[in-house]
């Protein structure tokens, strides 16, 4: 056998975001991939120590764009367990809502961008015309259509009202058809049976070995779910089911999302139905006693943890965020293993990654054998440094 190397990316077809694989192929086969990271650290963890508990409820929401709601609920139950207070009954079914509306334009959003890596436009367009009406509920809602801002520490910033629960409900009935017509094409329809069918295939063993999260692990027939495992805001109230497949390929996780819309719905229905009165927000205190908490959601792309320790005060001393996305690059360089070249796109995106919001980084002298970090002042000063001396550079 005569393998020989190809390096893909930073920037590639599959992902607009960069990373780098090298793969080992045998002719058209893949029969290894070595991942390589670190492209877009952005040192929001870092940055989480130099401001407030509240002003970093604003900057965990901007870890990702496209689950912002699960990074600010992931963060403020994690500040919360630290107060010992617990927001009102109320504020956990909005958080619920809003929550699962965010899973909803997740899921509609990766379903399109993956029929557009299969080359259907039509329905790429389709899907993102339909996922509109989820983003003008959550405009309704907060104000914003991407980051909602509406989870604050003890509670919520906005209320849903008669007006927009009417509005909610007949969105969601129409996105459940639209939904159902969806899946009907996915399942029916051969081109996206030729590229999804028995490829990328991620057996359960393997899913396990290597704790893949989310949609990814449950599509090889793991029932894996944070919110049926340790249920947070109001999931030990609201009934939803698990939903697992068992064909462990780009297929299986194609369903897996496209029945988790269906399943989002009917959660939000039965919460507007159940909804009770009283306050959405409590009063809590500026200064967060020492401690330290760990808390966990099951965002759209499966699990995620965050880690918060005060040392008493207004700031946090450490803030530590794990994203789904990590926890899938293990699985991801498994399921890449026996595909066709022309596969590798489709594979990639079939564990719907952030790349942004995963990338760490810190800073290693190999010869001296010394690690450190840089504050947001040292790293801007090194940015500036550098980029004058390019410039110096280039005028030569």
């Amino acid at each position: 056998m005569s393998l020989f190397e190809i390096p893909l990316g930073p920037q590639h077809p599959a992902l607009k975001e960069p990373i780098r694989f090298i793969f080992k192929l045998d002719g058209e086969i893949v029969v290894g991939a070595e991942p390589r990271l670190g492209y877009v650290h952005r040192g929001v963890e870092k940055l989480a120590e130099t401001r407030t508990f509240i002003q970093d409820v604003y900057l965990a929401e901007r870890i990702c764009g496209i689950c912002s709601a699960a990074h600010t609920t992931c963060f403020v139950q994690a500040v919360e367990e630290l107060l010992g207070i617990e927001p009102p009954p109320r504020a956990k079914y909005i958080r619920l809502i809003v929550f699962e509306l965010n899973r909803i334009q997740s899921h509609l959003l990766w379903l399109g961008i993956l029929a557009y890596e299969m080359g259907f436009d039509t329905l790429f367009m389709y899907i993102w015309r339909d996922r509109e009406r989820v983003l003008d509920v959550l405009e309704m809602i907060t104000g914003n259509r991407v980051l909602y801002a509406i989870n604050q520490i003890g509670g919520v910033r906005h209320d849903i009202d008669d007006k927009i629960a009417a509005y909610m409900r007949k969105a969601l009935s129409y996105l459940r058809e639209r939904t159902k017509y969806y899946k009907g094409i996915v399942e029916r329809d051969p081109t996206i049976n030729a590229r999804a069918v028995e490829v990328g295939i991620l057996k359960k063993r393997d899913a396990i070995a290597l704790c893949a999260v989310g949609p990814t692990t449950r599509g090889s027939g793991v029932k894996f779910d944070i919110r049926a495992d340790d249920p947070y805001a109001a999931l030990d109230e609201v009934p939803f089911n698990v939903v697992v497949y068992d064909t462990e390929d780009v297929m299986a996780r194609t369903l897996v999302r496209i029945d988790e819309i269906l399943e989002s719905i009917s959660m939000i229905e039965y919460a507007l139905d159940h909804m009770p009165s009283g306050d959405i927000r409590v009063r809590v205190p500026r200064v967060v006693p020492a401690g330290e908490a760990v808390s966990r959601v099951e965002a759209p792309r499966g699990e995620l943890v965050y880690y918060v320790r005060s040392a008493g005060g207004e700031k946090p001393e450490r803030v530590k965020v794990r994203t789904p996305t990590l926890a899938n690059i293990p699985a991801l360089c498994k399921m890449l293993e026996g595909a066709y070249v022309a596969d590798i796109p489709v594979i990639v995106a079939s564990i719907d990654p952030c790349l942004a919001c995963m990338d760490r980084a810190i800073f290693v002298d190999v010869s001296k054998e010394k690690v450190w970090v840089w504050s947001e002042r040292e790293l801007r000063r090194y940015s500036l440094r550098w980029y004058r001396s390019r410039e110096g550079v280039r005028r030569r």
